[in-house]
């Protein structure tokens, strides 16, 4: 990696949100879930909770969570389940919604732990879904149209989260443990060695200061010989 990629991946990750994540229900556009993922990106949001159903469930764990490089996207069968592990981290469950008893998006306090919960591009949220919610947030408009496209609605009320937070200080210091830095730092970085390692179930070789595999010859020449003891081994 060159110094300047090295600065980028590590000016990144101190930025990163462990508090704070999306939660989508049933997008049913592609396009909107990816856009929603780059809008996460941008403020530092480290995971997204993707409800899909039990039908689409495989077939999301299959293709989408490996087309994102910086953003982990974790698929559920059902809402009550990414809310489960939402609450488990003690977040308050903001769902944007555009009628009452919804209050404006701005008055919300978001330097607290909190998970967005995003509707439907057709139906918005439903009272079930709503029911599971602490606060509700709209966009104030004043045009003909009811409601922003869903994506659009998540990175206007994303600019503001990032704002409260900027203001608070929550991204002038690295936020993540130790461990789930470097874990990230050498996943981001090194893209095919860490593709190889998962599919075989190794663990991750030391990095120098330069962020480069430390001796890679040597790691090589080690994981030849251990793969070269399994039966049908594909050694690299």
């Amino acid at each position: 990696m060159t110094p300047e990629r090295i600065a980028r991946l590590r000016q990144v990750l101190d930025k990163r949100q462990p508090d704070l994540t999306i939660i989508t229900n049933f997008m049913h556009k592609q396009r909107n879930t990816s856009a929603i993922v780059r809008n996460a990106d941008a403020v530092g949001i480290m995971r997204v909770h993707a409800v899909v159903g039990a039908q689409q469930y495989q077939e999301f764990r299959g293709t989408a969570m490996g087309s994102q490089r910086w953003v982990d996207v974790v698929p559920h069968q059902c809402l009550e389940d990414a809310v489960s592990e939402v609450r488990a981290s003690s977040m308050q469950i903001v769902a944007a919604h555009p009628t009452e008893p919804a209050t404006d998006f701005r008055a919300l306090d978001y330097t607290r732990p909190t998970a967005l919960l995003l509707g439907t591009e057709r139906a918005g949220l439903d009272a079930e879904a709503l029911a599971m919610a602490d606060h509700y947030v709209s966009v104030p408009m004043v045009g003909m149209v009811g409601s922003y496209n869903v994506s659009v609605a998540a990175g206007i009320i994303l600019a503001e989260v990032q704002r409260q937070r900027q203001d608070a200080g929550l991204y002038d210091q690295c936020r993540l443990d130790q461990a789930t830095w470097q874990r990230l730092f050498f996943e981001w970085g090194h893209p095919r060695v860490r593709d190889f390692c998962q599919q075989r179930g190794l663990a991750y070789p030391a990095l120098d200061e330069e962020g480069e595999i430390s001796n890679p010859p040597a790691w090589y020449a080690e994981v030849r010989d251990m793969l070269a003891q399994l039966p049908e081994s594909d050694a690299p």
